[in-house]
């Protein structure tokens, strides 16, 4: 039945995204075709698509996805390693939910959390 779910969120410059998600995050981008307004970008199995809207105002954008990890530690170094800004309100911690958690925005405020069970 259901074998995997890919998140569309909005990006207002395609350029900026990919930087962030493939220069920053490790992401690689994904297909031999270039869309103008359309972006893949993939980690491990993790696969996310970005539209192009222009008008988006990163204030007003409620853009999240969640993205489970086996090693939550291991990645939190490493974003910090790389200089990655982590959420001001998200560093890693462990929740009252049973998840360990931390979050970042991108350059358009889309929210990622990234969490592994506790």
């Amino acid at each position: 039945m259901l074998t995997s779910v890919h998140p569309k969120l909005p990006m207002r410059n395609k350029v900026a995204t990919q930087e962030y998600y493939v220069d920053q995050l490790g992401f690689r981008p994904v297909g031999d075709a270039e869309y103008a307004d359309y972006l893949l970008v993939e980690k491990d199995h993790i696969e996310l698509h970005f539209f192009l809207f222009r008008e988006l105002d990163p204030k007003e954008n409620y853009g999240q996805v969640y993205i489970r990890t086996d090693d939550i530690d291991t990645l939190y170094q490493w974003m910090l390693d790389r200089g990655v800004p982590i959420h001001p309100n998200g560093s890693l911690q462990t929740r009252p939910w049973g998840q360990r958690e931390f979050h970042l925005l991108d350059p358009d405020h889309n929210l990622l959390t990234f969490g592994q069970a506790v």
